[in-house]
């Protein structure tokens, strides 16, 4: 049984040191898929993000996730990386990496993942704009639920 490789950390991550970790010694893999999140500057308006977890539950979350990924993708290894705190227009946010044996199974799992962690795990975005002012928590988008959504259709 595969077990994904969950992290919530405050610290950046390498996604070529993630990669090496995932692919060490394997002849098995044959396609590696990663995705990493970005924190837009929302068209120069957004100095940084803050994110928040529910620590434990966070951690938790994105296991069930991965699990979910894993049986029915069959993947041979997932990552996922998932950052919080200040973060800065242009700084990573998450790291999603599934390796399997073929390609459309890895895209699939790498997808798969991150339209249940943007829908199913307890993050909350906070928007702090250039202008110094602090705004509103991000609200939930319809596009991320309907994305989740195809995946049970």
């Amino acid at each position: 049984m595969v077990t994904p490789i969950i992290r919530v950390q405050r610290e950046d991550f390498d996604a070529a040191v993630e990669q090496a970790a995932i692919t060490k010694d394997r002849k098995d893999i044959g396609a590696l898929v990663s995705f990493i999140g970005l924190c837009r500057d929302e068209q120069g308006t957004l100095d940084a993000l803050e994110l928040e977890h529910y620590p434990g539950m966070a951690e938790a979350e994105l296991m069930r996730i991965g699990a979910m990924a894993i049986e029915r993708f069959n993947l041979l290894a997932l990552t996922v990386i998932h950052r919080f705190g200040k973060i800065a227009a242009g700084e990573q946010i998450v790291l999603v990496i599934a390796a399997s044996s073929h390609r459309q199974a890895a895209f699939d799992g790498a997808n798969f993942v991150m339209d249940f962690l943007k829908t199913a795990a307890p993050f909350w975005k906070k928007e702090h704009g250039l202008d110094g002012q602090t705004g509103q928590w991000v609200s939930a988008r319809d596009a991320d639920d309907a994305a989740r959504d195809r995946w049970t259709t």
